[in-house]
């Protein structure tokens, strides 16, 4: 007959109702003998992911809650927070702790084993675990409260694991103007009409960091949820962030609505009307190794091995030297153009490479904004047209102007944003022809992205369009995109 639970276990039954949890009450039970304690770590989605390790001594099981889950490398310490006692029989629990209940979540076990005793006081608990993924000498330390740390002491159980970075310049691609002749030693990717991002996941956790090295994660809410679905696991995920439009395409436009929100407020409303999603093509790092220096191939095939499906995210496939056919798509998908990428190629951060080709369907420019002209009929009082450029051999070259494309929004948001950065002279180093009188120049840190037909021999656009603001690129690194030769 079970033993009344025992008294250290009080704060365990006071946090549940037992007719509602699946929970074991606590009722002590006869342990199956072992010769060594045994230790759990149980993986909880409540309402943030995190892990509880738990540790077989006096009858109960000792417990700390651990955010970012258990450190693998000892240059890595991750907080533990001591929460109350747990039955013995929790060692084994694994299921749904229903909604309204103590948190509520779906538990599963992510290690279990025996572990020895090196020390254990007040403050300090050191063992060797000997599970089934975690083997080796680990220390708890209080550091206040209940508030402690886990801290692995051996090195890392696979000789080989590095640290992951915490920061990677994007490499890019170089324009071409049509499909390489050798089309059999390219993969083929649709591109996506969206902004580049970083993803870091680690200790279920994500970090969102622009082209630009800007922290983007906070602006894009739903996509947090990938780290949960990742779980432990450790990587870097290189795609682009998009929004679509009413015909389910990639709209820049609709993402600008995104892109420039700060508020929390602005931001969860927004999500309501224009989620966001991550496209996802490309693996930077797995669990303590770079996969940066492998071939395309070998990359697509250990991204596609995650299996990363969700509702905001997804790894759209690729197309090994089938080049003629995912350009057609692309167009009748009224997608932006594809991308070719040679099958042999690492990836190179930082750097703009002929292994990387885009193909576009319509030519785009970023550009940096450098002025206005005022709007004149329905548009008096406001702007006109955008005096928009690049940057070649330092110098800022005037490229023309722009006076369509715009919604509503965008002129306001360009009046607020314009207007402050006004000044006396004019910010084109090079303008052949130079800009049109009555102009009024700004300081040139606005960068803006332009469809447009073709090149002018004077080097201006021809019947450009503003399709956005963006703010993922310094203005500094705009320059005129060259078509390379096709391979």
């Amino acid at each position: 007959m079970p033993r009344p639970p025992a008294p250290q276990l009080a704060e365990y039954a006071k946090k549940r109702d037992f007719k509602k949890t699946p929970e074991p009450s606590g009722e002590a039970k006869k342990a199956k003998p072992t010769k060594l304690p045994r230790f759990v770590v149980q993986q909880h989605h409540a309402t943030r992911l995190h892990w509880d390790f738990r540790l077989e001594r006096d009858g109960v099981l000792v417990s700390w809650a651990v955010p970012r889950g258990i450190p693998p490398d000892p240059k890595q310490n991750h907080l533990a927070v001591h929460v109350e006692d747990h039955p013995l029989s929790y060692i084994d629990f694994h299921g749904e702790i229903p909604e309204g209940s103590y948190g509520a979540g779906r538990v599963t076990i992510w290690d279990e084993g025996t572990y020895e005793t090196l020390k254990w006081s007040d403050r300090e608990v050191m063992v060797v675990l000997h599970g089934k993924r975690v083997q080796g000498r680990y220390v708890l330390f209080q550091t206040r409260g209940k508030d402690w740390m886990i801290h692995r002491m051996d090195p890392p159980q696979d000789p080989g694991r590095e640290p992951m970075p915490d920061r990677i310049v994007p490499m890019t691609a170089k324009l071409a103007p049509d499909l390489p002749r050798d089309q059999e030693r390219y993969g083929f990717e649709y591109k996506w009409d969206g902004i580049r991002a970083v993803a870091y996941l680690s200790g279920g956790r994500l970090r969102l960091l622009s082209r630009s090295l800007e922290d983007v994660t906070f602006r894009y809410p739903e996509l947090r949820a990938l780290g949960e679905a990742v779980g432990a696991q450790e990587m870097i995920l290189d795609g682009e962030v998009i929004a679509v439009n009413e015909k389910g395409r990639p709209s820049f436009e609709r993402l600008q609505e995104r892109m420039g929100l700060v508020n929390e407020r602005d931001i969860k409303r927004k999500m309501q009307t224009v989620p966001v999603a991550y496209v996802i093509f490309d693996l930077l790092f797995l669990d303590g190794h770079p996969t940066m220096p492998l071939a395309y191939t070998e990359r697509r095939r250990l991204l596609e091995g995650l299996q990363l499906k969700g509702k905001f995210w997804q790894v759209p496939p690729y197309q090994a030297g089938e080049g003629e056919t995912m350009r057609e798509a692309s167009r009748k998908l009224e997608m932006e153009g594809i991308m070719a990428k040679r099958l042999d190629s690492a990836y190179h951060p930082a750097r703009r490479s002929d292994a990387w080709l885009k193909i576009k369907n319509h030519l785009r420019q970023e550009v940096v904004i450098g002025g206005w002209l005022p709007g004149e009929g329905h548009r008096e009082g406001r702007i006109g047209s955008l005096l928009i450029g690049y940057h070649r051999n330092g110098d800022l070259v005037y490229a023309g102007k722009v006076g369509t494309g715009f919604t509503d929004r965008m002129l306001e948001e360009l009046e607020a944003k314009l207007r402050p950065l006004r000044r006396d002279s004019s910010p084109f180093t090079t303008a052949e022809p130079p800009p049109p009188k009555g102009a009024i120049f700004s300081e040139p840190e606005l960068v803006g992205e332009v469809e447009f037909t073709e090149w002018t021999r004077t080097g201006q656009m021809r019947h450009p369009s503003f399709k956005g603001l963006r703010n993922d690129k310094p203005a500094k690194d705009v320059v005129r995109e060259q078509y390379i030769a096709s391979r």
